[in-house]
């Protein structure tokens, strides 16, 4: 990971993030300005911290603790349930139609 680029990065943890929704039966930000803060961030903190923790969260500096915030968090699975999306509004529960 160190010797990618904050683009090669992104990309990256993008392609890894529509195979884990498409995997889930889900789907990505469709707003790419948001799409495309939330993988930023993914990948900014990939290479400060090693680890995809999420953006949108703030990590404690204790690594047990911080591991819960690693995306895909351990919240998101109920925030997509209950609420349509994660926290980050990066995963998206599809809609029935």
């Amino acid at each position: 990971m160190a010797d990618l680029s904050q683009e090669e990065l992104e990309q990256e943890i993008l392609e890894w993030a529509q195979e884990y929704a498409r995997k889930n039966g889900w789907v990505l930000n469709s707003n790419d300005d948001q799409l495309r803060t939330v993988i930023r961030g993914l990948a900014r903190n990939s290479l400060r911290f090693g680890e995809r923790y999420c953006p949108c969260r703030i990590r404690s500096g204790d690594p047990e603790e911080d591991r819960k915030i690693i995306c895909p968090c351990i919240y998101h699975r109920d925030e997509v349930e209950n609420e349509g999306q994660c926290h980050c509004n990066l995963y998206f529960g599809k809609k029935e139609d």
